[in-house]
């Protein structure tokens, strides 16, 4: 059986509408069909379980942590932007109406400049189709004002897309980028 994984998923956030794609849990009898075959493998590597020599050798002059194996612990969280230089320039940012049910157009538009992505979630507007439509349309001239196309992300029009400046979506293979070094 296939799952597929939603939108949320795809850019690491929780899923507002709870998990709906669940994995049904298998039936008693492979669960403990699968925990005997556990305990087997278990008792094979305890009898295996021979120190290796290791296929990746420590390097010379490394200072930092092993894992319980042995082997060298990259920490990735010490190669940030900003120990390296690098500035973040763009950014992904999640915009839903207000209290008010209003869109910050004006700071859309900000952001849009600075080549940030919005992702508009009009879905809190839930029995207001009206207003949907008019925040579509301010939307639609916020895309024309900045030179950039709005795309829907769902069938309903209610998740949508704003790419930056700079950001390049090709429409023909749907795959969305920064637009290439060389032209």
């Amino acid at each position: 059986m296939i799952y597929m994984a939603t939108l949320w998923q795809f850019f690491g956030f929780p899923d507002p509408e709870g998990n709906t794609n669940k994995i049904p849990q298998p039936p008693q009898e492979s669960v403990i069909e699968a925990e005997s075959v556990e305990s087997e493998v278990a008792s094979l590597e305890e009898i295996t379980d021979a120190p290796h020599s290791g296929s990746s050798a420590i390097p010379r002059g490394w200072t930092g942590p092993l894992t319980p194996d042995g082997e060298p612990f990259h920490d990735m969280d010490a190669y940030t932007p900003s120990s390296i230089g690098a500035k973040i320039r763009t950014a992904l940012r999640y915009v839903r109406p207000d209290s008010m049910h209003r869109l910050p157009i004006q700071g859309m538009h900000r952001r849009i400049q600075q080549g940030d992505t919005l992702i508009v979630d009009l879905r809190p507007l839930i029995h207001m189709d009206a207003h949907k439509d008019a925040c579509r349309r301010q939307l639609r001239h916020l895309g024309e004002e900045s030179g950039v196309s709005v795309f829907a992300l769902d069938l309903e029009n209610q998740l949508l897309l704003i790419p930056g400046v700079d950001v390049v979506v090709d429409v023909s293979k749907h795959e969305l980028g920064l637009i290439p070094v060389l032209l």
